[in-house]
């Protein structure tokens, strides 16, 4: 039995999701976060921002394969790449699996946060970091979106929750500036919740980007590590069909990149939406 005490998450009012704590094997207050790690018979290595689990060694998978697969599967010339936050270099890694991907830009506003990734999950980043795709700039993903003349063909917006730091890649004058960004046909992903748990933020999230893309939709993804039912992950783009790439499509484009999670069978599946997401949806777009 572990010396260590629990660790308890409180992201949500009424509800306290507990970690059983095997091993502290890091803390430190950064700049711009509370960064702890610790080591759980279940999740493995779990890292947590300001009391907020980000990642496990376990499920990160999960997440990371269907925020980078979907859109760069639907894309027909995902050359350039642009990711905001992902600190911890989990979704860089899926990006780079894809040979058509000529540039991958990392926006991450924490230059400690790379660097304490790059040491203690290499067991799935290695690889990003050797790769000459890769770049990274150490800025506020906001600021980087107003200012930069860099163009992409994908954006990817891996957040926190929509407060503290995270807050501002919540808000409609961002979500302009990434359409700004964006080149003709290009697709925006970006976290939007746990719609059981944050049905308001939800629909502020879906409202924002209708405001500024013709097509804004949702597909799902289940992360074990993310208490509350179904993940959101948010569908910005002004090329509807990017929505009804053919599964044989698909499947040929994901030749020879592994994966645990995504299937391009499951890829079209995700965008189909139980009954109380998709009405958040049609509330927030006012589209049926």
């Amino acid at each position: 039995m572990s010396n260590h005490k629990p660790v308890s998450e409180t992201l949500h009012d009424g509800v306290s999701v507990v970690f059983d704590v095997d091993d502290v094997l890091y803390e430190e207050s950064t700049g711009h976060h509370r960064l702890s790690l610790i080591q759980n018979t279940v999740f493995g290595k779990l890292l947590m921002l300001d009391g907020a689990v980000q990642v496990t060694s376990r499920d990160e998978f999960m997440y990371h394969e269907m925020l980078a697969h979907v859109p760069l599967a639907a894309h027909d010339n995902p050359a350039s790449v642009l990711i905001i936050g992902g600190g911890d270099c989990g979704l860089a890694e899926e990006v780079l699996k894809h040979d058509r991907v000529r540039t991958l830009t990392q926006v991450e506003i924490d230059a400690s946060v790379l660097e304490f990734s790059k040491e203690h999950f290499s067991d799935f980043n290695a690889p990003v970091f050797s790769d000459d795709r890769f770049q990274v700039e150490i800025a506020d993903g906001a600021a980087f979106a107003a200012e930069t003349e860099k163009r992409f063909d994908v954006i990817l917006v891996d957040s926190t929750d929509p407060d503290g730091p995270g807050a501002a890649l919540f808000t409609p004058g961002f979500y302009r500036d990434l359409k700004r960004i964006l080149r003709p046909g290009g697709i925006v992903v970006s976290q939007n919740g746990v719609p059981f748990l944050q049905p308001e933020e939800f629909k502020d999230a879906m409202r924002g980007l209708a405001s500024v893309f013709e097509v804004v939709s949702s597909y799902l993804v289940a992360v074990p590590t993310y208490f509350g039912g179904h993940m959101t992950l948010g569908w910005s783009t002004d090329a509807a069909e990017t929505l009804s790439v053919d599964e044989s499509v698909l499947a040929r484009r994901m030749a020879g990149i592994e994966t645990r999670y995504y299937t391009p069978a499951h890829h079209r599946a995700s965008f189909a939406l139980p009954r109380f997401i998709e009405t958040l949806l049609q509330e927030a777009t006012g589209k049926g």
